[in-house]
C-alpha cells in the first residue's frame, strides 16, 4: 500500500470537507437560491484578498484571470511594463504580445526578484505605460517580490499595479487595500485548497476607470459583463465549485488569515533549513513561502529525482520549468499542508538522493526541519 502526498505548487491537497461540499446536489445557477449562495461566497472571498472591492470568479485556470487583466486594462498598441523573472512573468509578456500590446520588459535572471527601484526607473522612462504587470510569487523559481514596497511607489500615481497571486495568495501576506495594489488575479488550486477550475480577479476604483473605457477586444473575460450582472455570472458558473469555495473560505477564516500566512512562513523556513542541512543549494535569491526551489546536485537530474520520489515513495514534487526544467526541483508548502507533510517530503527526498548516489546522512534534513518547528513553537 502506498499513500500519496502532493507537495507540488499546484494543484495542492484538498481538504475532505471541501471535497464533500462539492458533492452536494447541483442546483440551477439562475435560481434565487444559488444567487444567494454566490453573493455570500463572493462577498466572503474579499477576506482572502484583504479588500473591500468586489471579487469576480471565472470558470477557468488562473491564466484566464491574467488574460482578463490584460484585455480589460490595455489597448492594442499601448505600452505596458512587464516584469519577467520566470515562467509566469513570461506568461504576462506572452498574453500582452498576443493582443498587440507594446511590452516594456524588466528582464531579470530567473531566481532574482524585481526591486522597487527597478519599477520606479521603468515608470520614469516610460510615462505613457499606465499598467505594470508583476508576479508576487514566481512559482517557477520559488521567488517572492516586495509587493508592498512596489505598491508604495504606484499607489499615489495614475499607474495601475497588477499582480499575479495565483500561487502567492494566502502563502504570502497580501493586504490589497492597505498597500494600494490595484488589480489582483488568483486561482482556486493553490492556497485556496480547491481543485483547479476557478479563477478570480478584484480591482481598485482606479483600475475600474480604465476598464470602463478600454477598447481591447474581449468577450468571455469582459469585466463589464461581470459587474453588470453581479453577483450573477454572465455565463454558466461552476455551481459545485462555488460550494467548495464557500467551505474553503470558512476553514481559512476559522484558522485566521494571519495564522495562515504564519503557517506558510514556518513551513517554508523548515523546508529551506532541511535542504541546506543536506548540503543542497537554494535557487532563489529571495525565496518565498509557496515552494522551495533547490538546485540539482552535480551529476543528478531533476526528472530522475521527481520520478523516483513520486513513483517509489508517493511524494509528488515539481521539477523546474522552461529553461531551468532539469536544473532545479521544487518542494511546495502551499495550501492544505502541515508540518508532518513537510517531514514526510524531506524523508522521501533523503531516500531518493541516497538511492541516486548523492551522499546523504539519513535524518539530517528531517532533524533540521523538526528543529525549526520546535524553535517556532509549533512542535516539541
Amino acid at each position: 500500500m502506498k499513500k500519496h502526498y502532493i507537495m507540488a505548487p499546484g494543484p495542492t491537497p484538498v481538504p475532505v470537507d471541501v471535497l464533500l461540499a462539492g458533492a452536494k446536489e447541483t442546483i440551477h445557477h439562475r435560481t434565487p437560491q444559488f444567487l444567494e449562495i454566490m453573493e455570500k461566497t463572493l462577498d466572503e472571498a474579499r477576506y482572502l484578498f484583504q479588500t473591500s472591492n468586489r471579487v469576480y470568479a471565472f470558470v477557468s485556470s488562473g491564466t484566464g484571470a491574467m488574460e482578463a487583466a490584460v484585455t480589460n486594462l490595455v489597448n492594442p498598441g499601448e505600452k505596458a511594463i512587464v516584469v519577467v523573472a520566470g515562467k509566469f512573468g513570461e506568461r504576462w509578456k506572452e498574453i500582452c504580445e498576443a493582443y498587440g500590446i507594446n511590452v516594456v520588459e524588466i528582464a531579470l535572471e530567473w531566481g532574482e526578484a524585481v526591486t522597487p527601484e527597478q519599477i520606479e526607473k521603468a515608470m520614469k522612462e516610460h510615462p505613457d505605460a499606465k499598467v505594470i504587470f508583476t508576479t508576487h510569487s514566481e512559482t517557477s523559481t520559488g521567488t517572492v517580490i516586495d509587493l508592498q514596497a512596489i505598491a508604495q511607489i504606484t499607489r499615489n500615481t495614475d499607474r495601475v499595479l497588477v499582480t499575479d497571486e495565483v500561487s502567492g495568495l494566502l502563502a504570502e501576506p497580501l493586504k490589497m487595500d492597505e498597500w494600494g495594489v490595484d488589480v489582483v488575479v488568483a486561482g482556486s488550486q493553490k492556497g485556496i485548497m480547491m481543485p483547479p477550475g476557478l479563477a478570480f480577479i478584484t480591482l481598485s476604483k482606479k483600475a475600474w476607470e480604465i476598464v470602463k473605457n478600454n477598447k481591447c477586444p474581449r468577450y468571455y473575460f469582459d469585466l463589464r459583463y461581470y459587474e453588470e450582472n453581479y453577483p450573477d455570472n454572465p455565463w454558466t458558473p461552476a455551481v459545485n465549485m462555488i460550494y467548495m469555495l464557500n467551505q474553503s473560505i470558512k476553514m481559512i477564516k476559522e484558522e485566521g488569515i494571519e495564522n495562515v500566512w504564519e503557517r506558510h512562513r514556518i513551513l517554508g523556513e523548515a523546508t529551506r533549513n532541511a535542504v541546506k542541512a543536506l548540503g543542497l543549494e537554494l535557487f532563489s535569491k529571495r525565496p518565498g513561502n509557496v515552494c522551495t526551489a533547490v538546485k540539482v546536485p552535480a551529476g543528478l537530474e531533476s526528472k530522475k529525482i521527481t520520478k523516483l520520489m513520486r513513483d517509489k515513495y508517493g511524494v509528488t514534487i515539481a521539477g523546474g520549468q522552461g529553461k531551468i526544467s532539469n536544473t532545479i526541483f521544487r518542494i511546495a508548502h502551499l495550501g492544505y499542508v502541515s508540518l508532518f507533510d513537510t517531514i514526510s517530503a524531506i524523508s522521501a527526498l533523503e531516500f531518493t538522493l541516497h538511492e541516486l548516489g548523492y551522499p546523504v546522512k539519513f535524518g539530517e534534513g528531517v532533524r533540521a526541519a523538526m528543529e525549526t518547528f520546535h524553535k517556532e513553537g509549533v512542535a516539541g
